[in-house]
This record gives C-alpha cells, structure tokens and sequence, in this order.
C-alpha cells in the first residue's frame, strides 16, 4: 500500500472526503421525472398534510410502493426545508452507508487492503454512484438489502461468538424489514431465494439454525407489519393491489410493459459497472473456490448476485435500477480480486477507463445528433462541456491510474480509477442538468408559482408532468389522463376530470366569474382547446407542453 494510503488519519480524510462529496452534489440538478419529481412530490404531500399512513401522488392514493422512501424524505423536509438537495438525501444517505458497510464487511472478513478496495469499488461503479444522487426507490432497497447481506456474512463467520452471531443476525432480520418497507416483498423473498441456493449449493444445512428465526421474525415483524395494518385498516383496498397487482402480476405479467430479454440486466452490466467491468470475471472465478471453514463466505456472495439477476431476469417487468442490490456484492469481490490481481490485469483496467475518456471525448461534439428537434439539438449542444470534463476525468484518471500501477503502489491505482469513475459519472449527471431542467417543466413553473393561491385550479390536459407538481407547490387536476393514477382515481375519481367536455364546462364557469385558473396542456391536444374557443391565454410552450392560464369569455 502506499505511504498515504496505509496511514488511519488519512483513510479518516478520504472517508470524510467521499461522504461530503456524495452530499454536496446532491444539489446541482433539477428533479428529473417521472422517478424524481413522484417521490419528491409525495413526500412533500406528507409533510403539508401530517398523514404518515395514506400514501398519495398529487393528493390521490398511490399504493404502488410502500412508504419508507416517502417517510425518510418527508422527514428531511420537516428538518431542512423543502428542495432538492432535501428530496434527494435519503438516497445519497443510503449510498454512503452502502459503501461504508462493503468496507467495513470485507476488512473484517477478508483483510484491511480487500475491505479499502470494495469500498472504492462500490463508490465509484456508475449505476451505484448515479443511483446515490437520483431520487428513486432502488437505492434505498439495494442499502437495506445491502444491510441484510453485510450483517449476514459477519453474523456467519466461524470465528464469531454466540452473542456477536445474535446480534449480527438480529441486524440481518431488520435490514430485511426495511427492505419490505422500502421496495416490498422482495426484502424478503429475494435473500430468502439466495440462501436456499447457497444451502444446496455449499452443503451448509447448518445454516438455517445459526439463522436465530425466532427472534429475528419477531424483530421483523415488529419493525415491519405496523404499517401493513395500519395503511390495510384505513384504506381496505390496498392489500389486493399492493400485493396482487404491484408484485404478482408485474413478475408474471407485461401489463406494466416494461419487459426486457433475458440478457437485459447482464448487457447493462457492462455500463453500469464501468470502471470495474473487467475485474469482474476474474472476480467471480476467483469466489468459486471453498474456502477454509465451515460457513463459505465467497459462495453466498455468488449465490446472491446470481439468484437476484436470474430472478429479474425471469421477471416480465424489468428496469435498470432492479439490479443495484448486487453491487456490493459485486464489490466484495472485486475487492478481493483487485488485492491478488496480476500488474498485467491491473493495467489493463487503467487502460480501459482511459479508453472509455478518449471515445467519449471524440463522441461528445456529436452529441447534438441525438436531438430529434432543432430546440433539442440546442439543449444538447449545452451539454458538451460538462460531458467534456466528464470523460476528460476519466481519460486522466486512467493515466493517473496506469502511472501507479507501473510504480508499484496498488492501493493508488485503485484509489485514482476509483475518482476518475466516480467524478467521470457526477459530471454526466451534471450535464443532463439542462435537459432534465427541459424535461422537469421548471420553466413554466416559475412562470406561475408566485401568482398561484391554494384554491386556483390547475389542470393537466392529457398529461401529468411528475416534476411541476413539486415545483409549483401545487396539486393538478388531470383532465382525460389516468396512467399511474389509475387506482387512486377509481378510489376518488372527484380528483380527477374524466372528459374533455366535462372540463369545457368547468373552465367556462370558472370563467364566467373571473376565478384565476390554469391548464398544463399536452401540445398534440392544443388544438382541441383552440377549436373550443376557450378563454386562455398561453403563458409558456414548447414542443411537448403548452401552459394557459384563464381569463373572462
């Protein structure tokens, strides 16, 4: 290790770095939608109205995940204000954690250098390090379940004591519950599936003694099932649609329509683990040789990664963010690896990350021929410079990298890869920032915000923009929309506006009387209002939506 490197003082520094890193670009984006501006929205909702049970989406039930995401952000904007940094802190909470979990786990399992080395690798793969400043649900159940897995393969060490096992395992059981509460019945069926396939394939049947069922069912049901009883009790409906239609029929069914082959998650592997893609190979082979003892710690951790891709792999809903629970497991490995690697092997994936700076480098002037309209084209012009320095990071830090390896000093290596990854995937995210600022409708938000009362209705004409509702602290009314809100609106369909003509009529009226009112309109449907002859003046437009506001027939 190098001289830097091998001092505590200066791990405390580069942990203290990394963790007001990961919270200070919490704040340099718009709220993306649909993922950002619904769960930001949502839990704004909590916060105004008090009700910690009843989760809802522009002010109408949305049953579809359950609430810990929703609670952990309504319970930062009770401390610090509405916002975005605000919105996003859970997830960049649960990322560090995450990181500092995989390195505590792997130093005390397998040595100090494999530990320093998972941890670096979990910080910097691109999905993780992404993931940790979007506002989402995957985060937050790939830390719980990312819980679960540490505690579980410390609480399993041979050389563990009888109370040290309890314990450990008692953490296991309650990161469980809060994967049940961040994401749903996956908190348990999946590590439950893994340590089935780990039994059979290790030979270790000991396990499910040493797993403390009794009290960890009790410690999971406790932190788990109040909830559950609660949301059940006053709103009879959600059982049936939370566990029949949001779990059974999204694995077994397409109606979600968000299927994908069976190579999906290991195609989208190759990005998502960038800079460490090639490390992995080697990672894995290196996890199937038994180990010294009783309980076979690289095993499990093969067990985990592939139980959980082959299951949404086979499940007929598929997204990109479904297979973060894997990467630390992923990193424990890596971590390993990278600690025994060949300088051949080392310099290879120095080589690789410089590689993917110098194609992005020559692929970024061109990114305006992505734009599908001439305003498009402008926005992504806008973005090249901070894609620039995105790939120009990595490009250096592959050099950086490479230089060290051929010096002799690993731990540099791996520390300089993992910066150049992690600040090749923050500046990215940066330069979305002005096409989310497009896609997010902040425009057209501030366009009205300062002149809206709590009375003044706002309608959303064929659409719903995920992310305006949060901006303009405003709840809409959609007009001939339903899409996710479904459910909600067969509960309380007077949240919604069904027709077209039944909204000509309410904006007549309130016209008629001179009550200020608004539509965010999709612009395919424009004309219809135009060929009403509606009293509206437009007050903002684009491509996608049109923004008007009432005046007097």
């Amino acid at each position: 290790m190098s001289d830097f490197l091998r001092s505590k003082a200066a791990l405390y520094w580069l942990t203290a770095g990394f963790i007001l890193c990961s919270l200070l670009v919490l704040d340099i984006r718009t709220l993306i939608p649909p993922d950002e501006g619904r769960y930001a929205e949502m839990a704004r909702e909590m916060f105004l109205t008090g009700d910690w049970v009843t989760t809802r989406l522009n002010g109408i039930k949305y049953f579809e995940k359950p609430p810990l995401h929703t609670w952990m952000s309504a319970l930062s904007f009770t401390l610090f204000g509405l916002g975005e940094w605000q919105a996003r802190l859970w997830n960049g909470i649960c990322g560090i954690v995450g990181v500092l979990m995989v390195g505590y786990t792997g130093r005390r399992i397998f040595g100090g250098r494999a530990g320093l080395y998972a941890a670096m690798v979990l910080a910097s793969m691109t999905f993780w390090a992404a993931a940790s400043q979007f506002n989402s649900l995957d985060l937050g159940v790939a830390a719980t379940m990312s819980l679960a897995l540490c505690a579980l393969l410390i609480a399993q060490q041979d050389d563990v004591t009888a109370t040290q096992r309890r314990n450990w395992m008692l953490l296991c059981w309650a990161g469980m519950a809060l994967s049940l509460l961040a994401k749903g019945l996956i908190g348990i069926v999946l590590p439950g599936g893994v340590l089935f396939v780990y039994a059979v394939a290790s030979g270790d049947r000991g396990i499910w003694r040493r797993l403390h069922p009794l009290s960890g069912m009790a410690l999971f049901l406790l932190l788990s099932l109040p909830w559950f009883l609660l949301v059940a009790a006053r709103n009879p409906e959600q059982p049936a649609f939370f566990f029949i239609h949001e779990h059974w029929d999204r694995f077994f069914l397409k109606t979600h329509h968000r299927e994908g082959p069976w190579y999906y998650f290991l195609v989208l592997l190759l990005p998502a683990t960038l800079p460490w893609i090639a490390a992995l190979p080697a990672s894995l082979a290196l996890a199937r040789k038994r180990m010294e003892g009783r309980f076979q710690t690289t095993r499990l951790l093969l067990a985990w990664i592939g139980f959980i891709l082959l299951f949404f792999s086979y499940s007929n809903s598929k997204l990109p963010g479904y297979m973060l629970p894997v990467f630390p497991a992923l990193a424990l490995l890596a971590g390993v690896y990278l600690e025994r690697a060949s300088r051949a092997a080392m310099l290879g994936l120095a080589g690789l990350l410089a590689a993917v700076g110098a194609v992005g480098l020559a692929f970024t002037p061109h990114t305006e021929n992505l734009a599908h309209t001439p305003a498009n084209a402008v926005i992504y012009i806008s973005m090249q410079p901070m894609l620039g320095a995105a790939f120009a990071a990595a490009l250096l830090a592959g050099a950086a990298a490479w230089l060290a390896e051929r010096r002799g000093r690993r731990a540099t290596m791996v520390l300089a890869a993992a910066v150049g990854g992690w600040l090749m995937t923050q500046l990215i995210m940066a330069a979305y920032e002005p096409y989310g600022r497009y896609r997010a409708g902040l425009d057209f938000a501030h366009v009205i915000r300062d002149e809206l009362t709590a009375s003044a209705p706002i309608y959303s004409v064929g659409t719903y923009q995920q992310s305006m509702t949060f901006y303009m602290g405003h709840t809409v009314i959609p007009v001939q929309y339903t899409d996710e809100l479904e459910f909600g609106l067969s509960q309380e369909p007077q949240r919604g506006i069904a027709t077209l003509d039944e909204f000509y009529a309410r904006w007549r009226s309130a016209a008629a009387k001179g009550e200020p009112q608004y539509a965010i309109v999709n612009a395919g449907m424009f004309g219809l209002l135009q060929e009403q002859g509606l009293p509206m003046r437009v007050r903002a437009g684009n491509d996608d939506l049109v923004l008007v506001s009432g005046g007097r027939e």
